[in-house]
């Protein structure tokens, strides 16, 4: 009978402690150990999420500081940015890089390509650029996506002989 009685109880204290109960006589962590561990865990995960982001935030703002940094060289150089929109569009032409440097723009192909062949026999890459309304042919070298990349290749070929002195900056939006 005292086995009986035994057994019931522990039944009941089984019943009534759960597993957390057992877990602890085994040496295992409770399920209260095991939720706090979960949630530092996702603490530990989100600290380095926000430190990704915040790594992120600051190289966004120091791209924005380089290009606004850059657009004041650029006025200081007395140089300009043009947007082919303000120029009547692109006609024709797929550029492959967001800036360029326009040296001249002309409504005859011949006095363009001259200015082609004097900008590649100078180690340029230059490329031919129509655009929409007036016809003009623009030469523009030095490709770049970036605008402080841009600033440096204005000064670059502000520098070589053939540039004339109202060379500008293309925005390919």
């Amino acid at each position: 009978m005292k086995k009986i009685h035994i057994l019931c109880a522990l039944a009941v204290m089984m019943t009534v402690s759960g597993c957390d109960f057992l877990r602890m006589l085994a040496g295992r962590p409770t399920s209260e150990e095991i939720e706090e561990r979960r949630l530092e865990i996702l603490r530990a995960e989100e600290a380095e999420l926000q430190a990704r982001l915040d790594s992120l935030r600051n190289v966004e703002i120091k791209m924005h500081m380089d290009s606004l940094n850059a657009l004041d060289s650029i006025r200081q150089l007395g140089g300009s940015i043009l947007n082919p929109a303000r120029l009547g569009g692109l006609f024709a032409t797929k550029l492959e890089a967001r800036y360029y440097i326009i040296l001249g723009s002309f409504r005859t192909r011949s006095n363009a390509e001259a200015l082609f062949n004097v900008a590649k026999e100078a180690g340029y890459k230059p490329a031919l650029i129509n655009f929409g309304k007036g016809g003009l042919i623009a030469v523009g070298v030095s490709p770049v996506n970036k605008l402080p990349d841009a600033l440096d290749a204005l000064s670059k070929v502000r520098n070589e002989k053939f540039c004339p002195q109202d060379v500008w900056i293309l925005v390919n939006e």
